[in-house]
């Protein structure tokens, strides 16, 4: 039986290593890029979004409004921008609004 690690760590750190070694991160990485979407849009686009799908580094975006799919096309590099730093990292290179 191995011996035991007595030396305390931060859970952070504990979870960041079991997370870079496991299959979940991915899964993690999705619900988060999804949740950010929300938050950086905020309520009154969140409306018009029916699914986002993250591919990544791809999110395609499905709205329900074609004009406010062109709105957005126009600004999708600040919309790149404002999600990655809010991720902390780059996660999201494109996004195709559909």
């Amino acid at each position: 039986m191995p011996k035991r690690n007595t030396e305390s760590q931060p859970i952070s750190s504990v979870l960041q290593e079991f997370l870079s070694g496991s299959k979940l991160e991915k899964g993690l990485n999705k619900v988060t890029v999804e949740a950010t979407w929300h938050q950086v849009m905020g309520p009154p686009i969140t409306k018009y979004t029916k699914t986002l799908r993250w591919a990544p580094p791809v999110l395609h975006v499905y709205l329900s409004s074609s004009v406010l799919r062109e709105e957005l096309h126009y600004g999708k590099d600040k919309i790149i921008a404002l999600m990655n730093q809010e991720l902390g990292e780059s996660l999201v290179e494109s996004i195709i609004f559909k």
